[in-house]
């Protein structure tokens, strides 16, 4: 293991025998049998409400047009999205092992990365879809083309593989001290970025500049959608016309509620030096619970998605 010797403090360089310790959200044994069930059951139910999703979308040929084609995306995301946290949080629990090495570290920072930016542009993507739809139904099918779909989900990873490659390159800059403890259940680029011993001024300059691409952005280009349609519905001079319409918004904006609340949550609770029991709280809110209920979300709230129930009784059918 290598050792850089500075000011007469031995700092331990970012090697693959680096270990961190993720302190996890407890440390009462009476409370990891509890919290291990609970997160399994959580993850679980993740996993199979989205792959009902994907696989009621693929199935059905009736969703087969574009905003099922970004909710089956979506839903694969929200299953690669907590799948980045929960497992290995779930292996430390059953171990008892808080241990992560700087390897495992790094790529769950990237990946999280990742599969958060792509929540935010598939959900900026729904949104103008619903604009299309609602504010140019007539040229909808044209402007919404097969083609068209593909192209804009592929930009969207690109670009999140991209800044995300970036911020793991600039992280494998830093070094960490002995035993650095990192107050989380996973690894964050923020709580990396603040118990580092190297300067961050360029890690923090990068940081800024994704938030702008990754939260603004989006969260501007849905405003603007959504302003787009209210516009829209108030011209309409029928009402059922306005319900329907509007309809087909509900469960996409009860979903970018849910996102961005709790997104906003874990922003202002750690927003302070030390990280808060709220801040652990907001964050299981927002990588564990909002990717488990948005398949019920679309599900309750969506006629079509009634192919569930279909699929369902397909594969229970001798």
């Amino acid at each position: 293991m290598q050792r850089r010797e500075a000011s007469g403090m031995g700092k331990e360089n970012h090697t693959e025998l680096s270990q961190f310790l993720l302190l996890g959200l407890s440390d009462d044994p009476k409370l990891q049998p509890i919290l291990f069930g609970i997160f399994l059951f959580t993850y679980l139910v993740t996993v199979l409400g989205n792959l009902l999703i994907i696989l009621a979308v693929s199935s059905d040929s009736h969703l087969h047009n574009p905003m099922y084609f970004f909710l089956s995306n979506l839903s694969f995301v929200d299953m690669c999205f907590t799948s980045t946290t929960v497992p290995k949080m779930l292996v430390n629990i059953q171990t008892k092992n808080k241990n992560i090495s700087y390897v495992q570290c790094l790529t769950q920072v990237y990946f999280f990365m990742v599969f958060a930016g792509m929540d935010n542009f598939l959900l900026t993507v729904m949104a103008f879809d619903r604009f299309v739809a609602i504010c140019h139904p007539l040229n909808y099918t044209v402007i919404m083309n097969p083609h068209f779909c593909c192209l804009l989900v592929l930009m969207c990873w690109i670009i999140i593989l991209s800044v995300s490659l970036f911020h793991s390159l600039l992280m494998k800059q830093l070094t960490f001290s002995m035993g650095t403890e990192i107050p989380h259940f996973f690894c964050e680029l923020a709580q990396i970025l603040r118990v580092t011993s190297s300067d961050i001024l360029i890690n923090n300059i990068a940081l800024y500049v994704a938030t702008a691409l990754l939260c603004v952005f989006p969260v501007t280009g849905i405003l603007f959608s959504y302003s787009q349609i209210v516009s829209s519905l108030l011209n309409m001079s029928s009402v059922v016309s306005k319900y329907r319409a509007f309809s087909t918004c509900g469960s996409h904006l009860c979903v970018v509620c849910l996102f961005y609340g709790t997104a906003l949550g874990v922003y202002v609770s750690s927003a302070g030096t030390d990280v808060s029991q709220g801040s652990t709280i907001a964050s299981v809110m927002y990588t564990v619970v909002t990717p488990m209920l948005n398949p019920f979300i679309y599900s309750l709230r969506n006629k079509d998605v009634g192919a569930l129930v279909r699929l369902l009784k397909v594969y229970s059918c001798p």
